[in-house]
């Protein structure tokens, strides 16, 4: 018998959000503005502390001293790679909380995402998310959608600081860090990579495939969040 599924974690870019939101509105929007307000806020602790970080890592990249200053001028060129560096993550949710509270950005969810999240939480499941992006991009994106702030609905959030998507590591953690079995933990992904990943933890697993996603031979799949029957 399966084991009946208690917690439902789910990746965000191809699974609950469209890549092209990421790559289209808040990558570009994080370009146009990131240098502007890095400097404008560089006194701030989360700003300061974030550009340190930068700079320690050009630092030993380019094998010369970099400063915070001069930080500043890598972080477009950072998100053109999309690099997966945390300091980079945190400041790129910074910029992106000043735009949603300025209106200038609003979460994109698929049709269905909103109304299943609720049905299940209705239901006792609990819910969290991993992604690469900041805990901070996170709660941004789900607090700010055309459904309204359905923050309130996630117990846990989860991005690289608890370990890497494709690394089984992370999911022992995330796991532990739930307080819930791994059998009983279902992990929503569009990446078969990061599916592996979780299964090899014990995890139960299952594709969401969007326009453009490449189906698993492995593992299950779902049109959508509204496919998925829990056990």
């Amino acid at each position: 018998m399966p084991t009946p599924t208690q917690f439902v974690l789910t990746d965000i870019e191809g699974t609950t959000t469209s890549i092209s939101f990421v790559y289209d509105t808040l990558f570009p929007y994080f370009k146009q503005h990131a240098v502007a307000y890095a400097q404008s806020h560089l006194a701030e602790p989360e700003v300061h502390e974030a550009l340190s970080q930068i700079a320690d890592t050009l630092s030993q990249e380019l094998a010369k001293p970099i400063t915070t200053e001069e930080a500043i001028k890598f972080l477009t060129h950072w998100t053109s790679a999309d690099r997966k560096d945390t300091p980079l993550k945190t400041l790129q949710g910074i910029v992106w909380r000043d735009g949603y509270a300025q209106g200038a950005l609003k979460g994109h969810l698929y049709p269905e995402v909103a109304s299943v999240l609720k049905r299940w939480h209705s239901q006792g499941i609990g819910l969290g998310i991993y992604s690469s992006g900041s805990v901070e991009a996170q709660k941004l994106l789900f607090g700010h959608t055309a459904s309204g702030n359905l923050t309130p609905l996630f117990s846990h959030y989860f991005d690289t600081r608890i370990g890497h998507k494709r690394e089984t590591a992370s999911y022992h953690n995330i796991a532990q860090e739930i307080g819930i079995a791994p059998q009983a933990i279902l992990f929503l992904s569009d990446v078969e990579a990061e599916l592996e990943a979780a299964a090899n933890a014990g995890f139960q697993v299952t594709q969401i495939l969007r326009t453009g996603t490449i189906s698993s031979k492995r593992f299950p799949t779902a049109g959508g969040l509204d496919e998925i029957s829990l056990g």
